[in-house]
This record gives structure tokens, C-alpha cells and sequence, in this order.
């Protein structure tokens, strides 16, 4: 029973050290950023690499987002989790990433599909396998699929962040589930 009141402290303390860390932050401090990023790096990098589907873009918008973070701090209000925030920062910088390169972006897909063929799926890979197979999926469909069924998101937020309707998200959700299935079980489409 202590062990559950400790963590509740720590859960506590830890928000605790959060928000003076952002204060901290707000006002200048360096080094308190600097411990926000350490504390977020790992989730924001995860999202934008399942997003983006490429370690050297995902590190790209990570980066994009903690420097757009750095300068926005004074606009964060506190209503959300700071983390939450993060991850809308970061959500539109991959978003504003693939914008800006599209053309690079459809390039280096192409180039990817040529040079990589992939082993079947249904290897017992497991985790390997479905991160490859999100990999694989149609952008729009890995997007839905990573925002709503990996983070959590609303399809009503989901579409927001993405800038479609949530009838969309929910037509792209089914679409990269039924791909996901196809390419785990070995199947083609």
C-alpha cells in the first residue's frame, strides 16, 4: 500500500518538476529545456518515424518540432499536457515536411520499394513485421492508422491534425487495417 501511495507521489512530484521545468523554459532557461527534450524526445521521435516511415525524416521533424516548441513556449498555455502539445508540434511538422517535399518524398518511396524487397510478412517476426508493414502502407492510410490506433487520437482529431473530415479518417482507418491484415497474413491486395 506505501508502494502505490510512492508512486503516487512520484507521479506527482514528477508533474510537479514539469511544469517548473516549463516555467523555467518560458522564462530563457536553457537547461530546462533541455530537460523537457529529454523527457519527450523518445515519443516525439516514435510518432514522427511512424508517421514518416524513415528514421533520417523522422529525425528531421523531431528536431523541426522541438526547435518550433523552443520558440512557441511562451504561447503554451497549460490546457493541454505538455506532451500532448509536443505531439500536435510534431504532427505538423512532419505535415509541413511532407508538403514542402512531396515530390522528394513520392521519389524516395519509389526508390525505397525498388531497392527493398521485403521478405513475406507472415514470417513470426512479430513487432518487426508490423512495423515494416506500416511502413509499407499508403500514406494517408499510415497517418490515420498511427494518429488513432497507435496514439490514441480522436478521428475527430485525427482529422483535424491531418486536415480531412473524420469520415475520412474512418475510411482510411478500415482501408490500413485491412492492409495491415492482407500483409501480415502474406497476402496480397
Amino acid at each position: 500500500m506505501a508502494a502505490d501511495g510512492e508512486e503516487s507521489g512520484s507521479e506527482t512530484a514528477t508533474a510537479v518538476d514539469e511544469a517548473a521545468a516549463i516555467a523555467r523554459a518560458k522564462a530563457g532557461d536553457t537547461a530546462a529545456f533541455e530537460a523537457l527534450y529529454r523527457a519527450h524526445v523518445g515519443r516525439v521521435y516514435g510518432l514522427c518515424l511512424r508517421m514518416t516511415a524513415n528514421a533520417s525524416e523522422a529525425e528531421d521533424c523531431a528536431q523541426e518540432a522541438f526547435i518550433q516548441a523552443w520558440t512557441q513556449l511562451a504561447r503554451f498555455r497549460g490546457d493541454a499536457a505538455f506532451g500532448t502539445w509536443l505531439h500536435r508540434i510534431a504532427v505538423n511538422a512532419v505535415l509541413g515536411r511532407m508538403r514542402k517535399s512531396r515530390r522528394e518524398y513520392d521519389r524516395l518511396q519509389v526508390v525505397r520499394e525498388v531497392h527493398d524487397e521485403p521478405p513475406p510478412m507472415g514470417d513470426g517476426g512479430g513487432l518487426a513485421d508490423l512495423e515494416q508493414a506500416l511502413g509499407e502502407l499508403p500514406t494517408g492510410a499510415r497517418q490515420v492508422f498511427v494518429l488513432h490506433a497507435v496514439y490514441g487520437f480522436s478521428h475527430e482529431e485525427t482529422g483535424d491534425m491531418l486536415g480531412i473530415a473524420s469520415g475520412t479518417s474512418k475510411a482510411q482507418l478500415h482501408r490500413a487495417r485491412r492492409l495491415l491484415a492482407q500483409q501480415l497474413d502474406g497476402t496480397t491486395a
